[in-house]
């Protein structure tokens, strides 16, 4: 493909180069190879559950991490505008017409934490109560007050910046609902680190927000909070193509760009400074009332990593001798299969011990995470699989259904991913990985869009939980359902565990 000067320019611009471009548009016109699923993973064939008697000995595992120091952080995929948890209420406001969705907003409106200052909003602009406005027919004056550049702006402002939960004396956003979260299982020496990525419009709003709580806060719990922030690069946009895979063009002749989804935050997570990090999605927060199980959890599954972690590393260290015996080879590869849930019976065969070693540690030397997973209800998301791979060895991933050919596997699956990762960032000999080296490339998406009325193309690179974690040290276990407790909707904040 003949690049233009101007292609050139926006390439530079970006901080993309020819050969990447080149690639993107490969995998539009290759697409992507369907993986080798072995099974959905289940207690006991890939997701553990941890007795009641191992409890105490995880937390007090993670407990004594936290003592030494060591840098823990919590990061906070917080991209992107609320838009789409307000879309029946655009809807209300472009048709007046009234669908159940609307009426149950309306029946339970000073239920929601944001009513105080919603009916302040609609008094200013149109001297009336939100009450008020409802009584004379004018729901859509109310709902424009929410969502509109002149009211509350909550149709354009993330998902972080958003009024969720109310207290006898604040109401809170779920950015202020992590920093909470942070304290209560992430202080390492009273030292609270928070990463929130977010996009270039958004940063000024979170950076006021984060500055005008903090320090209370940070009195209320005795920590000291470090927060961060970045922004998604333009160099992880993907092209936009033609259904004939020829680059996408905007009426002006530049080359279409689009955002390449949450896995191109692999790069932010890269960067940051940590041992040890809880990822957790911006809108999955409960009011303290209900935090004692999100806590307990998130410290019994970190408290495993740690267990796992000093003993991978143990065995790394043993593994670089390479005159290893061949009885502590098959002790290594017994930990490998039984705890860290790889397969690797076909991938051994035939090796001899040079080569069981190098195997092993090469499986071993990786970041490792572990994810809770909850037991499948009907909320939508990825799911916990084993995946086998081109080199024969089986592994645990998340996997989203676009990725799963046969869905009679989907139909298997016990459990889905709430996004409830702890992750080891660093080697045995304490240097960071460097992650953009265990993405699974060949797992991006492709999906159909439009632009101004034409067809086109669009590339999602690997998930961030997804391919972009494919070639991780994984384990899988199981959470209860009452952590997961997402947003997607505005009237999910009247669910429960919200109120």
């Amino acid at each position: 493909m003949k690049l233009t000067a101007q292609d050139l320019a926006q390439l530079k611009a970006k901080g993309i180069s020819e050969q990447q471009l080149e690639e993107q548009l490969n995998n539009f016109r290759t697409g992507f190879p369907a993986l080798k699923i072995s099974a959905a993973a289940s207690i006991g064939n890939g997701i553990i559950s941890i007795p009641a008697d191992k409890q105490a000995d995880y937390l007090d595992k993670w407990d004594k991490y936290l003592a030494t120091g060591k840098r823990i952080l919590k990061f906070v995929p917080a991209s992107g505008a609320a838009s789409r948890m307000f879309k029946d209420l655009f809807e209300y406001l472009d048709s007046g017409v009234e669908s159940k969705f609307i009426e149950v907003f309306f029946a339970h409106l000073h239920y929601f934490a944001f009513y105080p200052t919603l009916d302040a909003t609609c008094q200013r602009l149109h001297g009336k109560s939100a009450d008020e406005l409802v009584k004379a027919n004018r729901k859509q004056d109310v709902v424009a007050a929410l969502l509109n550049k002149e009211g509350m702006n909550y149709g354009n402002l993330p998902k972080g910046l958003l009024l969720f939960h109310k207290y006898d004396n604040e109401v809170r956003t779920p950015a202020m609902e992590h920093l909470v979260e942070g304290a209560l299982y992430a202080a390492s020496n009273a030292n609270v680190n928070l990463h929130f990525t977010i996009s270039h419009e958004h940063h000024k709003f979170f950076e006021e927000h984060i500055d005008a709580h903090i320090k209370e806060y940070a009195e209320r719990y005795g920590v000291k909070f470090n927060v961060g922030f970045s922004e998604q690069k333009p160099s992880t946009d993907t092209v936009a193509a033609t259904k004939d895979n020829e680059p996408f063009r905007n009426d002006d002749g530049s080359l279409l760009f689009r955002p390449g989804g949450h896995g191109a935050l692999i790069e932010n997570l890269s960067e940051v400074d940590a041992d040890i990090v809880f990822v957790k999605n911006i809108d999955n927060v409960v009011p303290d009332r209900m935090k004692d199980t999100t806590v307990r959890y998130k410290k019994l599954i970190a408290g495993l990593l740690v267990q796992l972690q000093e003993q991978t590393f143990s065995y790394l260290h043993e593994l670089d001798n390479s005159d290893i015996s061949d009885a502590k080879l098959s002790v290594i590869e017994r930990f490998a299969e039984e705890r860290l849930c790889i397969g690797l019976k076909d991938a051994m065969q035939g090796l001899d011990r040079e080569h069981r070693r190098q195997l092993l540690h090469t499986k071993l030397n990786r970041p490792m995470r572990v994810c809770g997973m909850v037991k499948n209800e009907g909320e939508p998301g990825g799911g916990p699989f084993l995946v086998i791979g081109e080199d024969k060895t089986t592994t645990p991933q998340i996997l989203e259904s676009s990725q799963i050919e046969d869905k009679s596997i989907m139909a298997r699956s016990t459990h889905f991913n709430p996004v409830d990762l702890v992750c080891g960032i660093r080697n045995y000999n304490g240097e960071k990985f460097d992650l953009k080296q265990y993405v699974d490339k060949k797992t991006g998406f492709i999906s159909e869009k439009s632009k101004n009325g034409k067809e086109l193309k669009a590339l999602e690179l690997p998930g961030l939980w997804n391919g972009a974690m494919a070639d991780w040290t994984t384990l899988f276990v199981e959470v209860p359902a009452e952590t997961f407790n997402p947003v997607k909707t505005v009237n999910d904040l009247l669910r429960p565990q919200h109120q």
